[in-house]
């Protein structure tokens, strides 16, 4: 299943527990796991280093691997079938339990013999801080623990050997990893342990029940909903673009970044996902966090902010090989410092949008609000780094000055509900962005809005000015711009994010569910409902997907698994259900 190491992107599945996440292989190696949370230094790595840190559990001969998650749960089970029976493994990190002394962080991982007899094996090697801290190993009782400062982990086992067992039809093994940080370092005890899986599969289905949505693709909806309900991180209600770092946009490309951070941008999307699917908690949690982390740098809002809402997002370049040496291995984010208009846009409509549904702004204060649009109406002009983060110099990106727009007339519409105080200066900006975007930013020729005026640059990221309160969808500048787009990016069903951009990495889900959306929203439903079989398809058995694939052979690529694939998958098939019931 490795090619020199290394798990295709598709073997793995995710599980978590609100506060970080472990990519689970399909051949029951867990290489990817943060501690204490999903922006810490990781405990294991092999995603970006064959031989770095990992916890084994998987048969000792040939066997083939069949997953699932447990219904409507972010509870994973892998059945292993070799020639001489079948064995089930059972792997979550738990929930915190209030009624006991629990460990900070708790992954567990039930075998339970199916049928004949299954011969198994385990490793735990784990390795701090991309290998920058040493870990000393002892042992506690029966435990294995591995210690450094403030860090301690424990695996404990029942009936699983000393890295060898066996079971047969009806047996069970568990194995438990704890984790703590500046605290108790707790050993469970088994029935506690393996409790608070069925603890956490009961939260988990108790959640995904109470999700309103009822239209089409309703099962890959739910399983998105599960997939970012793992990705948000519950103290703070920051969600993540992603819980990993340089996975590769193309297989040895330094096109590698860190995605453990929440994207301003993303928030609008985010914000409509969560209220369609009727979770108005998540919403407004989210909605906080955007509130509480803007107050660091306002007016200037920054692209991300960690979890906690802080600014610490330095960027360091690693000494580890890559995934499938694809180097650089970066920590923290250099773009963190980079001026992004296009994010003002996303902000002040998730605003209205939170106000039109909630009937209240939570967290932000009129003047915070107003002060970003007064910002924009000032700044406007000057040149910036544009959606895909470009670490060229600045330029006057279309898209940049549309969500310029849409911030200052979302701002004139809360002025005119009483909510912001009148600015007659938002509303003349937005006229006058308007005139810019209409002229400089569209090729008669091509009947399309390009990336930069003056440029032959085709880019899949202006699609969200008909679905970020720009334009409306079924503008006729809009689906002329849809159909070039559809022309010249696509691959099958599959967008690039730009011309070029072939060379230098794999399609970008996110634009081709984008496209979807637009399609359905400007009256087009057949053509986008064809299209979204079509994605739909492209998931994992397991429902995920990855920040890109790679057209010609199917192969995920970039950071996994990818948050804005799985907002945008879910704000489609609401644009398609819409669409079905008509006006």
């Amino acid at each position: 299943m490795r090619t020199d190491g290394y798990l295709p992107l598709r073997d793995y599945a995710v599980i978590g527990d609100g506060r970080t996440c472990a990519l689970v292989g399909r051949d029951g190696s867990i290489d990817w796991l943060c501690l204490p949370n999903v922006d810490s230094p990781p405990v294991f790595d092999r995603i970006l280093d064959a031989d770095g840190g990992r916890f084994e559990l998987r048969p000792e001969g040939p066997f083939t691997a069949d997953r699932r998650y447990r219904d409507g749960t972010n509870v994973l089970e892998t059945t292993f079938r070799t020639e001489s029976g079948a064995a089930r493994v059972t792997d979550a990190l738990t929930l915190h339990d209030t009624g006991t002394l629990t460990p900070l962080r708790e992954l567990v991982r039930i075998v339970e013999g199916l049928e004949g007899r299954v011969d198994l094996r385990w490793s735990f090697d784990p390795r701090l801080d991309f290998g920058r801290r040493e870990l000393r190993r002892g042992s506690r009782g029966d435990a294995i623990v591995a210690l450094n400062g403030k860090d301690a982990l424990a695996l404990c086992s029942w009936d699983a050997g000393d890295g060898s067992f066996a079971v047969g039809a009806g047996e069970r093994a568990t194995l438990a990893l704890t984790h703590a940080r500046g605290e108790p370092l707790v050993l469970p005890a088994r029935v506690d342990a393996e409790r608070r899986v069925e603890d956490a599969a009961a939260f988990w289905a108790e959640w995904s029940a109470r999700l309103t949505y009822d239209g089409p693709w309703r099962e890959i909806v739910v399983r998105s909903a599960l997939a970012l309900k793992l990705l948000a991180f519950a103290p703070s209600g920051c969600i993540v673009a992603a819980p990993t770092t340089s996975l590769p946009e193309w297989i040895g490309s330094d096109r590698n970044w860190d995605y453990r951070f929440g994207w301003l941008r993303d928030g609008v999307y985010t914000l409509r996902a969560l209220l369609e699917l009727g979770c108005e908690d998540e919403a407004r949690a989210f909605f906080w966090w955007q509130m509480h982390a803007t107050r660091m740098s306002e007016p200037e809002l920054k692209p991300f902010y960690r979890v906690d809402g802080s600014l610490r997002l330095d960027e360091q370049e690693l000494p580890l090989p890559g995934y499938r040496n694809s180097k650089p291995v970066r920590d923290g984010n250099a773009a963190a410092d980079q001026l992004q208009f296009d994010t003002y846009g996303p902000l002040l409509e998730g605003a209205w949008r939170f106000w039109s549904q909630t009937g209240s702004l939570g967290a932000a204060r009129p003047k915070e609000l107003a002060a970003l649009a007064d910002f924009v109406a000032a700044e406007w002009r000057r040149p910036d780094s544009g959606i895909w983060e470009s670490r060229d110099e600045p330029r006057h990106y279309v898209l940049s000055k549309a969500m310029c727009g849409t911030a200052l007339d979302r701002a004139a519409k809360l002025a005119e509900e009483g909510v912001l105080p009148e600015r007659p200066e938002w509303r003349a900006a937005a006229d006058e962005i308007r005139a810019w975007v209409e002229g400089e930013g569209w090729d008669e020729g091509r009947s399309t809005y390009v990336c930069v005026p003056g440029d032959k640059v085709l880019d899949a990221s202006v699609l969200t000015m008909g679905l970020c309160a720009y334009a409306d969808a079924g503008d006729d500048r809009m689906l002329a711009t849809a159909d070039a787009i559809r022309r010249e990016l696509a691959d099958g069903p599959f967008l690039y994010r730009f011309t070029g951009a072939d060379e230098l990495e794999g399609t970008f889900l996110t634009c081709s569910f984008w496209l979807v959306d637009l399609l359905a929203r400007g009256g087009r439903r057949e053509e986008a409902s064809e299209l979204m079989e079509e994605l739909v398809a492209a998931a994992n058995d397991v429902g995920l997907y990855a920040e890109e694939l790679d057209p010609a052979t199917g192969e995920f690529l970039g950071n996994f698994p990818q948050g804005l694939v799985h907002l945008a998958l879910v704000n489609a098939a609401v644009s398609l259900a819409g669409a079905a019931a008509g006006p």
